[in-house]
């Protein structure tokens, strides 16, 4: 288990007040931020390195040697402001305002922790200007920022105490590549010359790969200047790890003020590091990207923090500084092994591929997330059969629509937080056709909450449970995934949403061999003295814990898998509420609009409240980030919480 270095505040001031040359002294501080992007995630368990080397040289001269916000401050109405649209290489925007002190060292250290850093931008964080996660929002966010800007009321000192700058402040925003597959985009791209917001400036980290392959395998952007310029936008392109060549563009963009500017940096995925470059690290996964997100594993961490460190002791000799003083971090977070083999994503996938063997209507379509929702498979087998849309949920899902329509069989996989709600409208309209497309909405619930709120699905089943023709449903473990994705395919014509943990199971959940049912749930712990619904393997293993906990308290409670999140079977639910008086739902999800809604109004509908004692437990609030185990806790979720809440109850 390796300790953890990072560069500490005062290397970076000795750099930057060092007599080498500017531009040496830029390309040292981006390395060293490199190098404690590295420490960060490794000590987080997770993250996203390729982007964030990708992008750091860019950011690095952005607030080092072009904004203005660290000589106004970060609160200054007239600051320049800067943001990523992309979110995801936020760990190294982190390490670059940790270098100018805007983030205190203890705060930097507990990325992906709760009371820490967010895995995604979040404007509560010191120095993050905006929430960002859910792609293709970012220049749209920027108009609203350069309005302000411009408005006189920015310029007199609103909401603040600085003297008033005569000129507005630069919006500087920057997107991923792959992200321009995202059609708002083009919304803002049009409208932004319409109403001459002049004072902002896009920057396109053109790194060439997506979170798995490269862009142009993935949905090809085509001639991107063309279509910026055609805007009506001023678009130069450059090396985006040149200092020379973005001090030219940064200049030139400085003097321009007749229209809004878009740079197109060219960069390398995992800059710095060689095994994470392009081509090498292509090579190396047979056409995949293994370094978009997760932590490097021992191996690959100590040797790239060893390539990182050595360039720049080459480099600070050569400038004749003293080399690299670090300080130890703490050591890497172990995630233990599991001791069992339930994953529900993996058997979707299994399942997927096997049951399209007897169906030649099946067509899978994905955005973006073939690895992430375990699809490699299908697409190699019936590759005819696969589309890859990129990252365009809303087109994705009207494109399955169509494909309903000529009587095929659509599964639509994405992460749920995208699918279910950018969507949503394009999902609505599709079941008003009362066709029958499958909906696979991977990364559903609380869970992993370390990316932060803007991938933390916790609306899904309120969002779609109001369309009558809608069918929702989770399953507990692999076997109920498979049985539920066949109950789906064979089933009537209508729309069907399968909801999926991401993840491993926290552990494997024994469900008794039994006949599906809709609306009806399988008694995993019999007890007599109070009932709880859950659902899922997350919050089924929470509560039989709870389970164990109340026995020791002499409490027995009844636990039920009840996978069904919008469908109650009234005469099963008054028989296996009968013998009791007390009666929970443990949602994975908001508490309003959840399953425990759905409980309690088969209840009260059916007269089955008199006498009873109701509680749900969900969600309150927006979900916080952190590791599962902080996470449950914060939200009282977790096994010992339940256990106390139904003890006192």
């Amino acid at each position: 288990m390796p300790k953890i270095y990072i560069i500490p505040k005062s290397e970076f001031d000795r750099v930057r007040d060092s007599q080498a040359a500017p531009r040496q002294k830029l390309s040292l501080i981006a390395d060293m931020c490199r190098v404690n992007t590295l420490a960060g995630i490794k000590l987080a368990g997770s993250g996203h390195i390729g982007s964030s080397f990708s992008s750091l040289d860019i950011v690095t001269y952005l607030y080092y040697a072009e904004m203005n916000v660290t000589r106004l401050g970060l609160h200054h109405p007239a600051r320049d402001i800067y943001f990523s649209s992309k979110g995801h290489d936020v760990p190294g925007l982190y390490s670059v305002l940790f270098s100018l002190g805007i983030l205190p060292e203890e705060k930097f250290l507990k990325l992906r922790r709760l009371g820490g850093l967010p895995g995604h931008p979040d404007v509560q964080t010191p120095g993050i200007e905006a929430n960002t996660g859910s792609l293709g929002m970012g220049i749209s966010k920027a108009k609203g920022m350069a309005f302000a800007q411009r408005m006189p009321e920015s310029r007199q000192g609103r909401s603040s105490t600085q003297e008033p700058s005569p000129d507005p402040g630069r919006i500087f925003v920057m997107t991923g590549d792959g992200e321009l597959q995202e059609g708002q985009n083009y919304e803002a791209l049009q409208t932004a010359v319409h109403q001459k917001l002049n004072n902002i400036t896009v920057i396109v980290d053109h790194n060439k790969i997506q979170s798995d392959r490269l862009v142009e395998q993935t949905s090809d952007l085509g001639d991107i200047a063309g279509k910026f310029a055609g805007f009506g936008w001023h678009v130069r392109a450059a090396d985006g790890h040149d200092f020379k060549q973005l001090e030219k563009v940064f200049s030139e963009f400085r003097r321009l003020r007749d229209k809004p500017k878009i740079l197109i940096a060219n960069t390398l995925k995992g800059r710095g590091v060689s095994f994470m470059e392009n081509p090498e690290a292509l090579t190396a996964g047979r056409g995949f990207y293994k370094w978009h997100s997760g932590a490097p594993d021992d191996e690959a961490f100590l040797a790239a923090h060893e390539e990182l460190t050595q360039s720049l002791n080459q480099r600070l000799r050569q400038n004749r500084l003293a080399p690299l003083n670090v300080k130890i971090a703490g050591e890497a977070n172990v995630i233990p092994a599991a001791t069992h083999v339930d994953h529900v994503g993996k058997a979707f996938g299994r399942a997927l591929t096997e049951i399209a063997g007897g169906r030649n209507d099946i067509v899978v379509l994905d955005s973006d997330l073939l690895l992430d929702c375990h699809l490699q498979d299908f697409a190699l087998k019936y590759p005819g059969r696969f589309i890859e849309n990129g990252i365009a949920e809303q087109d994705m899902v009207s494109m399955a629509g169509g494909l309903a329509l000529e009587g095929f069989l659509p599964v639509v996989n994405s992460f749920s937080a995208f699918l279910t709600s950018r969507a949503n409208e394009q999902i609505y309209t599709n079941a008003c056709e009362k066709t029958k497309i499958i909906y696979a909405a991977h990364y559903a619930g609380l869970l992993p909450a370390g990316p932060g709120a803007s991938h933390q699905s916790l609306r899904d089943i309120s969002l779609l449970g109001a369309i009558p023709n809608c069918v929702i449903a989770e399953p507990a473990n692999e076997e109920e995934t498979r049985r539920l994705l066949k109950y789906f395919v064979d089933g009537e014509k209508q729309t069907y949403l399968l909801r999926l943990q991401i993840g491993p199971s926290p552990a494997k959940i024994d469900v008794p061999d039994h006949k599906l049912h809709v609306g009806q749930g399988t008694a995993l712990a019999k007890g007599q003295d109070a009932l709880l619904f859950a659902y899922g393997p997350v919050m089924l293993h929470e509560a039989l814990q709870a389970h164990e906990r109340l026995k020791e308290k002499s409490i027995s409670l009844e636990v039920v898998d009840f996978p069904w999140l919008n469908r109650v079977d009234a005469n099963w639910l008054g028989e296996i509420v009968r013998p009791h008086s007390f009666i929970y739902v443990l949602d994975n999800h908001s508490s309003f609009g959840g399953l425990g809604d759905a409980i309690l109004n088969a209840l009260s509908e059916n007269r089955l409240t008199e006498g009873r004692r109701f509680k749900k437990f969900g969600v309150e609030g927006f979900p916080a980030c952190g590791s599962a185990g902080e996470v449950l806790k914060y939200h009282k979720l977790d096994a010992a919480s339940l256990a106390e809440a139904i003890f006192r109850h």
